[in-house]
Protein backbone atom coordinates (compact mmCIF):
# COMPACT_ATOMS: atom_id res chain seq x y z
CA UNK A 1 0.00 0.00 0.00
CA UNK A 2 1.19 3.30 -0.95
CA UNK A 3 0.18 6.79 0.88
CA UNK A 4 -2.19 7.76 -1.48
CA UNK A 5 -4.55 4.71 -0.93
CA UNK A 6 -5.88 4.13 2.27
CA UNK A 7 -6.96 0.26 2.43
CA UNK A 8 -10.55 1.57 4.03
CA UNK A 9 -12.00 2.96 1.11
CA UNK A 10 -12.66 -0.78 -0.04
CA UNK A 11 -15.45 -1.31 2.46
CA UNK A 12 -17.17 1.07 0.67
CA UNK A 13 -17.96 -1.08 -2.03
CA UNK A 14 -20.84 -3.30 -1.82
CA UNK A 15 -20.83 -7.38 -2.40
CA UNK A 16 -22.81 -10.04 -1.48
CA UNK A 17 -22.18 -13.17 -0.01
CA UNK A 18 -22.44 -16.78 -1.89
CA UNK A 19 -21.18 -19.97 -2.26
CA UNK A 20 -19.15 -20.95 -5.40
CA UNK A 21 -19.21 -25.46 -6.21
CA UNK A 22 -18.11 -27.16 -8.66
CA UNK A 23 -17.25 -31.00 -9.40
CA UNK A 24 -14.47 -32.52 -11.11
CA UNK A 25 -13.85 -36.14 -11.25
CA UNK A 26 -16.10 -37.92 -9.23
CA UNK A 27 -15.35 -35.23 -6.17
CA UNK A 28 -17.44 -31.67 -5.25
CA UNK A 29 -16.26 -28.82 -3.48
CA UNK A 30 -17.18 -25.43 -2.58
CA UNK A 31 -16.20 -22.27 -1.36
CA UNK A 32 -17.48 -18.93 0.00
CA UNK A 33 -16.78 -16.06 -2.18
CA UNK A 34 -17.81 -12.24 -2.23
CA UNK A 35 -16.63 -11.65 -5.68
CA UNK A 36 -19.42 -12.35 -7.79
CA UNK A 37 -21.08 -10.08 -10.42
CA UNK A 38 -23.36 -10.19 -13.57
CA UNK A 39 -21.29 -8.58 -16.52
CA UNK A 40 -23.93 -9.05 -19.22
CA UNK A 41 -27.75 -9.09 -19.64
CA UNK A 42 -27.76 -10.88 -23.51
CA UNK A 43 -26.65 -13.41 -22.96
CA UNK A 44 -26.91 -13.37 -19.17
CA UNK A 45 -23.38 -13.32 -17.67
CA UNK A 46 -21.62 -13.07 -14.55
CA UNK A 47 -17.86 -13.55 -13.34
CA UNK A 48 -16.41 -14.51 -10.09
CA UNK A 49 -12.96 -13.89 -8.96
CA UNK A 50 -10.90 -17.57 -7.12
CA UNK A 51 -8.30 -17.60 -5.43
CA UNK A 52 -5.58 -19.93 -7.12
CA UNK A 53 -4.54 -21.68 -4.06
CA UNK A 54 -8.46 -22.42 -3.30
CA UNK A 55 -9.02 -26.22 -4.45
CA UNK A 56 -12.29 -25.42 -5.69
CA UNK A 57 -9.88 -23.28 -8.32
CA UNK A 58 -9.17 -26.07 -10.27
CA UNK A 59 -12.34 -28.04 -10.13
CA UNK A 60 -13.48 -25.04 -12.01
CA UNK A 61 -10.88 -24.88 -14.23
CA UNK A 62 -11.02 -28.28 -15.10
CA UNK A 63 -14.71 -28.88 -15.35
CA UNK A 64 -15.81 -25.72 -17.05
CA UNK A 65 -19.02 -25.32 -14.63
CA UNK A 66 -20.01 -23.84 -11.49
CA UNK A 67 -22.47 -22.86 -9.01
CA UNK A 68 -23.37 -19.77 -7.34
CA UNK A 69 -25.88 -20.22 -4.07
CA UNK A 70 -27.37 -16.98 -3.03
CA UNK A 71 -26.88 -16.67 0.76
CA UNK A 72 -29.32 -15.08 2.98
CA UNK A 73 -28.83 -13.07 6.10
CA UNK A 74 -30.35 -16.01 8.41
CA UNK A 75 -27.40 -17.86 7.70
CA UNK A 76 -25.52 -19.44 10.50
CA UNK A 77 -21.85 -18.28 11.30
CA UNK A 78 -20.67 -22.14 11.29
CA UNK A 79 -22.14 -22.91 7.61
CA UNK A 80 -20.33 -19.74 6.70
CA UNK A 81 -16.92 -21.05 8.44
CA UNK A 82 -17.57 -24.39 7.06
CA UNK A 83 -16.96 -22.78 3.28
CA UNK A 84 -14.96 -20.28 4.00
CA UNK A 85 -12.06 -21.25 6.66
CA UNK A 86 -12.27 -25.18 6.03
CA UNK A 87 -10.42 -26.88 3.05
CA UNK A 88 -11.73 -29.57 0.77
CA UNK A 89 -8.43 -31.10 0.79
CA UNK A 90 -8.92 -31.60 4.56
CA UNK A 91 -12.53 -32.18 5.10
CA UNK A 92 -15.67 -33.04 3.14
CA UNK A 93 -17.69 -29.45 3.01
CA UNK A 94 -20.49 -31.01 1.73
CA UNK A 95 -20.99 -33.64 3.89
CA UNK A 96 -24.38 -33.04 5.70
CA UNK A 97 -25.36 -30.33 2.94
CA UNK A 98 -28.63 -30.50 0.78
CA UNK A 99 -27.04 -30.77 -2.21
CA UNK A 100 -28.98 -30.86 -5.82
CA UNK A 101 -26.95 -31.76 -9.17
CA UNK A 102 -27.07 -29.60 -11.92
CA UNK A 103 -26.16 -29.46 -15.49
CA UNK A 104 -23.21 -32.28 -15.93
CA UNK A 105 -23.48 -33.21 -12.24
CA UNK A 106 -22.43 -29.64 -11.37
CA UNK A 107 -23.53 -29.17 -7.22
CA UNK A 108 -25.68 -26.72 -6.55
CA UNK A 109 -25.74 -26.03 -2.77
CA UNK A 110 -29.21 -25.31 -1.36
CA UNK A 111 -29.12 -25.28 2.20
CA UNK A 112 -29.76 -21.06 3.59
CA UNK A 113 -30.03 -20.12 -0.29
CA UNK A 114 -32.25 -17.81 -1.29
CA UNK A 115 -31.56 -18.92 -4.97
CA UNK A 116 -29.18 -20.21 -7.26
CA UNK A 117 -27.40 -19.79 -10.73
CA UNK A 118 -25.90 -22.20 -12.83
CA UNK A 119 -22.27 -21.26 -15.05
CA UNK A 120 -20.93 -22.03 -17.51
CA UNK A 121 -17.19 -21.01 -18.09
CA UNK A 122 -16.61 -18.98 -21.43
CA UNK A 123 -13.24 -17.48 -20.40
CA UNK A 124 -10.36 -17.72 -17.76
CA UNK A 125 -8.51 -14.70 -17.00
CA UNK A 126 -5.21 -14.43 -14.84
CA UNK A 127 -5.23 -11.56 -12.74
CA UNK A 128 -1.93 -13.01 -10.63
CA UNK A 129 -3.17 -14.38 -7.25
CA UNK A 130 -6.58 -14.94 -8.45
CA UNK A 131 -8.50 -15.96 -11.98
CA UNK A 132 -11.59 -14.54 -13.18
CA UNK A 133 -13.71 -17.00 -14.79
CA UNK A 134 -16.79 -15.26 -16.92
CA UNK A 135 -19.58 -17.76 -17.73
CA UNK A 136 -23.13 -18.22 -19.27
CA UNK A 137 -25.91 -18.43 -16.82
CA UNK A 138 -27.67 -21.62 -18.23
CA UNK A 139 -30.07 -21.96 -15.33
CA UNK A 140 -30.77 -19.81 -12.32
CA UNK A 141 -33.50 -20.48 -9.71
CA UNK A 142 -35.17 -18.91 -6.40
CA UNK A 143 -35.44 -21.27 -4.09
CA UNK A 144 -36.92 -19.14 -0.83
CA UNK A 145 -37.60 -15.44 0.36
CA UNK A 146 -35.41 -13.67 2.43
CA UNK A 147 -33.01 -10.69 2.51
CA UNK A 148 -29.72 -11.39 0.30
CA UNK A 149 -26.61 -11.15 3.40
CA UNK A 150 -24.40 -8.46 1.82
CA UNK A 151 -20.63 -8.28 2.43
CA UNK A 152 -21.62 -5.48 5.48
CA UNK A 153 -23.85 -7.33 6.74
CA UNK A 154 -21.59 -10.24 7.45
CA UNK A 155 -19.18 -7.90 9.09
CA UNK A 156 -20.96 -5.11 10.77
CA UNK A 157 -23.57 -7.52 12.45
CA UNK A 158 -22.24 -10.47 12.71
CA UNK A 159 -18.84 -10.03 13.17
CA UNK A 160 -17.20 -12.21 10.15
CA UNK A 161 -13.82 -11.93 9.01
CA UNK A 162 -12.24 -12.56 5.62
CA UNK A 163 -10.22 -15.55 4.44
CA UNK A 164 -6.44 -14.06 3.27
CA UNK A 165 -7.10 -15.88 0.22
CA UNK A 166 -9.91 -13.67 -0.48
CA UNK A 167 -9.69 -11.60 -3.51
CA UNK A 168 -10.98 -8.65 -1.07
CA UNK A 169 -9.04 -9.36 2.13
CA UNK A 170 -7.52 -6.37 4.07
CA UNK A 171 -5.15 -7.01 7.10
CA UNK A 172 -6.76 -5.69 10.03
CA UNK A 173 -4.55 -4.25 12.99
CA UNK A 174 -6.14 -4.65 15.99
CA UNK A 175 -7.06 -1.81 18.39
CA UNK A 176 -5.18 -1.30 21.35
CA UNK A 177 -7.15 -2.03 25.35
CA UNK A 178 -6.18 -0.36 27.99
CA UNK A 179 -4.42 -1.80 30.54
CA UNK A 180 -7.34 -1.45 32.98
CA UNK A 181 -9.69 -3.07 31.13
CA UNK A 182 -11.61 -5.69 33.48
CA UNK A 183 -11.75 -8.84 32.14
CA UNK A 184 -15.33 -9.29 31.73
CA UNK A 185 -15.29 -6.53 29.12
CA UNK A 186 -12.22 -8.00 27.06
CA UNK A 187 -12.44 -9.31 23.60
CA UNK A 188 -11.01 -12.60 22.13
CA UNK A 189 -9.92 -13.57 18.78
CA UNK A 190 -9.85 -16.50 17.42
CA UNK A 191 -6.23 -17.22 16.12
CA UNK A 192 -7.71 -19.42 13.46
CA UNK A 193 -10.02 -17.06 11.46
CA UNK A 194 -10.08 -13.95 13.26
CA UNK A 195 -13.53 -13.90 14.51
CA UNK A 196 -13.61 -11.94 17.99
CA UNK A 197 -16.07 -12.86 21.00
CA UNK A 198 -17.16 -9.79 21.91
CA UNK A 199 -18.68 -10.34 25.50
CA UNK A 200 -21.07 -7.47 24.83
CA UNK A 201 -23.06 -9.16 22.15
CA UNK A 202 -22.64 -13.02 22.91
CA UNK A 203 -22.85 -15.66 20.52
CA UNK A 204 -26.28 -15.38 19.61
CA UNK A 205 -25.62 -18.81 16.87
CA UNK A 206 -24.43 -20.96 20.20
CA UNK A 207 -26.68 -19.39 22.23
CA UNK A 208 -24.61 -17.47 24.09
CA UNK A 209 -26.54 -14.33 25.59
CA UNK A 210 -24.97 -10.79 25.89
CA UNK A 211 -22.67 -10.46 29.19
CA UNK A 212 -21.23 -13.29 29.45
CA UNK A 213 -17.69 -13.27 29.77
CA UNK A 214 -14.93 -14.97 27.94
CA UNK A 215 -13.47 -17.19 30.62
CA UNK A 216 -17.04 -18.19 31.60
CA UNK A 217 -18.31 -19.41 28.35
CA UNK A 218 -18.75 -23.53 28.12
CA UNK A 219 -15.45 -25.37 28.13
CA UNK A 220 -17.05 -26.93 24.72
CA UNK A 221 -17.58 -24.21 23.11
CA UNK A 222 -16.18 -23.51 19.55
CA UNK A 223 -16.19 -20.77 17.44
CA UNK A 224 -18.87 -20.21 15.13
CA UNK A 225 -16.81 -19.31 12.24
CA UNK A 226 -14.18 -22.04 12.18
CA UNK A 227 -14.84 -24.47 15.12
CA UNK A 228 -12.15 -23.67 16.90
CA UNK A 229 -11.86 -24.31 20.60
CA UNK A 230 -11.49 -21.89 23.36
CA UNK A 231 -7.52 -22.68 23.59
CA UNK A 232 -7.21 -21.09 20.08
CA UNK A 233 -8.53 -17.63 21.18
CA UNK A 234 -6.35 -14.90 23.02
CA UNK A 235 -7.40 -11.64 24.24
CA UNK A 236 -6.93 -8.54 22.04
Amino acid sequence: MTDDLDPSVFYLLSYGLYIVAAKNKGKMNGLIVNTVVQVTANPPRIAVSVNKENHTHDYIAESGMFSVSILGEATPMQFIGRFGFKSGRDVDKLDDVEVVKGTADCPIITDHALGFLEVRVTQQIDVGTHTVFVGDVVRGQRLRDGTPMTYAYYHQVKGGKTPKKAATYIEEIPEPISMGEKAAQRQYRCQVCGWVYNPALGDPDSGIPPGIPFDELPEDWVCPLCGARKDQFKPI
